[in-house]
């Protein structure tokens, strides 16, 4: 009991801090479970003889060899030996042997709960720094809810293109491809087929891998009717209220202006998640370039509109600089000071801050939160103003930072 406590001590102390373990707690706990094993091994043969003498004196007063009669046995897993025919009055067949199956048994125990030492605490760890930094990912694969699984992809300096994978059907699409490189190594690996390319609208830094996407895989593309000119290879052109389906999955077509004319997110409601592009991202909005003010204000009211367990997805990994932002103008903001620590500590150690939730951008993003006394207060915003002049204001400061 004392070599566990000591085996997993690192791990335990990781789960605790809510980092994942090292290498090195990783190899101790795996040198302690090689330990075990030897101590089991030695253990089964130092008792062999006395057990053996027990056996056979058990044997003579009986007559007879011991042995357990099982219907089915797994050739691969166990030890065998023939029955004479006088032992047991019928033709010889093979059972499975009481003493030879011993020492396996002793090992399969120790192996097995060894492994559930070794795995369980890295798993617990992952679900505890999960919970405790409110992401729903540590990994690419950040989503899995029904049949529906979306697997992140880095592309360019910091966007982020996501690959959707029906699991029932096998069909495939992507959102935003930035370039086509990440994405043909993303689907090569699994050796898949892609089938929709998404665009919430034209910028090239999401749009960019359509052409060769398309020539190699003869996907569709679906973007926004306003912007048909301007996507490359589109084919299908959505307008806001337009309800699309991938594969079983009901895709509702927001439009979200703003930062272009026609900006359109998608949301998936089965599976509780909506890629925002450039519209709304963690702790931010994007910024104005073909919209106003109050265009960008009614689209994210839209999205205010969403369950508040919503995942969001965004087109950048812009997250860190944002919250030095959030923190300039709401510096008494608790929820948003905790946030930011998390976001520092998962970007120190390269991992993605997104998804995000509806529920912590209602809570920190100073986009969402135009009626902030504080903000108005740092920022010099009126108390008669709107909130779209509020929010205005917040953008150019924020262009400005």
């Amino acid at each position: 009991m004392q070599m566990q406590m000591l085996c997993s001590r690192s791990l335990v102390s990781s789960a605790m801090s809510t980092t994942l373990p090292s290498t090195e707690d990783v190899i101790f706990s795996y040198a302690c479970i090689e330990f075990f094993f030897e101590i089991s091994v030695v253990n089964c043969e130092w008792n062999e003889d006395e057990r053996k003498r027990n056996r056979v004196e058990k044997q003579r007063k009986r007559g007879g060899i011991v042995c357990q009669k099982w219907e089915k046995v797994d050739s691969t897993n166990s030890e065998y030996m023939t029955v004479p025919d006088s032992v047991c009055g019928k033709p010889a067949r093979r059972m499975v042997c009481v003493w030879p199956g011993i020492r396996q048994i002793c090992l399969r125990k120790n192996l097995m709960y060894g492994f559930m030492q070794l795995f369980s605490f890295p798993f617990k760890t992952l679900r505890g720094v999960s919970r405790s930094l409110g992401v729903s990912h540590l990994c690419s694969i950040s989503n899995m809810s029904s049949s529906l699984q979306i697997e992140l992809i880095p592309c360019l300096r910091d966007n982020y293109a996501y690959l959707l994978h029906d699991l029932d059907t096998g069909t495939v699409g992507v959102v935003d491809p930035s370039e086509s490189l990440p994405i043909v190594d993303a689907l090569s690996r699994n050796n898949r087929n892609l089938n929709y390319i998404l665009n919430t609208h034209h910028h090239n830094d999401h749009t960019g891998g359509n052409v060769d996407l398309k020539a190699r895989y003869g996907a569709k593309v679906i973007g926004s009717n306003i912007d048909r000119d301007r996507i490359p290879g589109i084919d299908i052109g959505l307008n806001d209220g337009d309800t699309w389906m991938f594969a079983g999955h009901e895709v509702h077509v927001i439009a979200t202006p703003g930062h272009t004319k026609g900006h359109i997110s998608f949301y998936f409601p089965a599976s509780g998640a909506i890629f925002t592009g450039d519209t709304l991202f963690s702790l931010s909005c994007g910024k104005l370039f073909e919209g106003t003010p109050e265009q960008m204000h009614l689209s994210l009211e839209k999205l205010l509109l969403l369950p508040e367990n919503t995942n969001i997805y965004c087109g950048h990994e812009y997250t860190l600089s944002n919250s030095k932002f959030a923190l300039s103008v709401e510096p008494g903001n608790e929820e948003l000071q905790s946030y930011a620590a998390n976001i520092a500590n998962l970007r120190k150690k390269n991992l993605p801050t997104i998804p995000t939730t509806l529920k912590k951008e209602k809570l920190c993003n100073p986009f969402l939160r135009t009626s902030s006394q504080e903000i108005r207060r740092t920022l010099n915003i009126p108390a008669n103003a709107s909130d779209a002049e509020a929010l205005g204001v917040i953008r150019q400061a924020k262009d400005n930072f």
